[in-house]
C-alpha cells in the first residue's frame, strides 16, 4: 500500500513535526494506530526521527514491511514498556529511522 492509497485526514493536534510526517501518514493510512512522534534532533525528545504505535505482536512487523515498501530509511523497530510511576506499561511498538524524512510529494498540497 502507497501512503496516497487512502490518506487520512491531513490535521493533527498537535502538528506534526515535518521530518516525520510523512511516516505518520503513511502508517495512518495503512490503519496502523500512532500515538506519538517526533522529528528527532537537538531540542527534541527523541535523537532519531521515532513513531509510537499500538498493536499486537504483529503489528510492528506491518509497520516495517510498510516502511521498507516505501523506502522510508528505518533504522530499527522494537517492542517497548516504559515504566509510569513504577509500573511498567506497554507493551507498545516505537519505529525509528536513519535521518529525517522528506516530504512525500504526492501529499504535499
Amino acid at each position: 500500500m502507497l501512503a496516497t492509497d487512502n490518506p487520512p485526514p491531513r490535521e493533527f493536534d498537535p502538528p506534526l513535526d515535518a521530518g516525520i510526517e510523512r511516516a505518520v501518514i503513511l502508517l495512518c493510512a495503512a490503519g496502523i494506530e500512532t500515538f506519538e512522534s517526533c522529528e528527532g534532533g537537538a531540542g527534541h525528545c527523541y535523537l532519531q526521527p521515532t513513531v509510537r504505535f499500538s498493536g499486537d505482536r504483529s503489528e510492528g512487523f506491518r509497520a516495517l514491511a510498510l516502511a521498507l515498501q516505501n523506502a522510508l530509511p528505518v533504522r530499527a523497530i522494537q517492542r517497548v514498556w516504559t515504566i509510569d510511576d513504577g509500573e511498567p506499561t506497554g507493551p507498545y511498538w516505537e519505529i525509528t529511522f536513519w535521518q529525517k524524512l522528506e516530504p512525500d510529494p504526492c501529499l504535499v498540497p
